[in-house]
């Protein structure tokens, strides 16, 4: 490796509750960023069903017996990505001592920032143990306890790739940018033509609200390639409906829970002309939000599993009336994302660097996070 670099490893369990995602990288958390490997280690369906089981009894978090069996599920979730870090390891031919750090990112179940309130289940000193490297954990209670909304923690991951993208070829001027991650939730990164411009936000909900409709209403996990979404109608009248909640009014920032929205607008809809209206749902969010940023953005680049749904992406193209591209369209890996970022906020721990700012969580000044847990 240069100098000033480190070799670190990402991993992200989203709120969509698909897998862990593992990433190896080589960055000194500013500027340079190297994907090295990458692995994607599915969960089977009795996982999601404890990490579903675990939100449910996070809302219940002052019995002892709730505290208890989340407890259990947080040591299967550890085991679980060290298995991810271990298989990451040997497709790249690198050994755990090798590896300077491991961003943990957990599994969120509640995120109540009016509450001052976050909780990622997982267990950073097992997992150091287990694996024999160094891991950072709990990235976003200290942005929360400081009043900031915790989320999202990628733009300053973000700003070092999106750098080279901000310069209009042949003018010396920059333009505004946009990165759209659609998980489970989507939140978005704004980058405008200042050298400080730089907004996050979550926008409403990202693939979340379509996986729980298909599941519930067809049996399936997800809705593949935004196929029943493109065989249905969109029903505008919910649409606007579910629109008008105060909470797309509020500017930035902000944040979600998974579960502050639910399927309950487009009951009595078939299996696809629902899937089509949230879809639509998810896309005419991002139109919304990108309302409150100060001025036209130029691009917008989609990362995450909704990217591969046809659907919303071509809703998102029909609503925003700009270039919408998947992150691959500039050479980034759009599945991997989340975990680089990981890697990349953990070197930034270990350095003392900030990893949220006033215009991306809403904390009073710029704050690091994390715990660090040696092995």
């Amino acid at each position: 490796m240069g100098s000033g670099l480190r070799l670190a490893v990402g991993l992200m369990s989203g709120t969509s509750m698909d897998g862990v995602d593992a990433a190896l990288i080589e960055t000194d958390g500013e500027t340079i960023v190297r994907p090295i490997e990458h692995h994607s280690q599915p969960y089977d369906e009795a996982m999601r069903a404890k990490l579903r089981r675990a939100m449910e009894l996070a809302l219940a978090m002052d019995a002892p017996a709730a505290h208890k069996e989340i407890d259990r599920i947080a040591l299967d979730l550890t085991v679980a990505h060290d298995e991810a870090v271990e298989a990451l390891l040997e497709k790249a031919g690198v050994a755990p001592d090798d590896v300077d750090v491991i961003g943990f990112h957990g599994q969120t179940v509640a995120h109540r920032p009016d509450r001052r309130w976050t909780w990622q289940i997982g267990d950073g000193a097992l997992l150091s143990k287990l694996s024999g490297v160094t891991v950072v954990d709990d990235f976003r209670s200290a942005d929360v306890a400081a009043g900031g909304q915790g989320a999202p923690l990628v733009p300053v991951f973000h700003r070092a790739l999106v750098e080279p993208l901000r310069e209009v070829p042949g003018l010396g001027c920059r333009q505004a940018v946009a990165v759209l991650n659609l998980g489970g939730v989507g939140n978005i990164t704004w980058f405008g033509s200042r050298d400080d411009d730089m907004i996050a936000f979550d926008t409403g909900p990202g693939n979340a609200l379509i996986d729980d409709w298909v599941r519930e209403q067809g049996g399936l996990t997800h809705d593949e390639g935004g196929a029943l979404a493109l065989s249905g109608k969109v029903d505008e009248a919910r649409l606007a409906a579910m629109c008008e909640l105060p909470w797309f009014a509020a500017p930035p920032p902000k944040s979600l829970d998974r579960n502050d929205f639910s399927i309950a607008g487009v009951k009595g809809l078939c299996l696809a002309d629902g899937a089509a209206t949230l879809a639509a749902f998810t896309a005419e969010s991002v139109r919304i939000g990108l309302g409150h940023v100060p001025e036209p953005t130029a691009r917008l680049l989609v990362a995450g599993g909704g990217r591969h749904n046809a659907a919303l992406m071509t809703m998102l193209r029909q609503r925003l009336n700009m270039p919408v591209d998947p992150v691959e369209a500039v050479g980034w890996d759009g599945d991997m994302l989340e975990a680089q970022a990981f890697a990349y906020l953990a070197v930034r721990v270990l350095d003392g660097k900030p990893t949220s700012f006033p215009t991306t969580t809403g904390v009073p000044q710029p704050i690091g996070g994390g715990r660090v847990h040696r092995s």
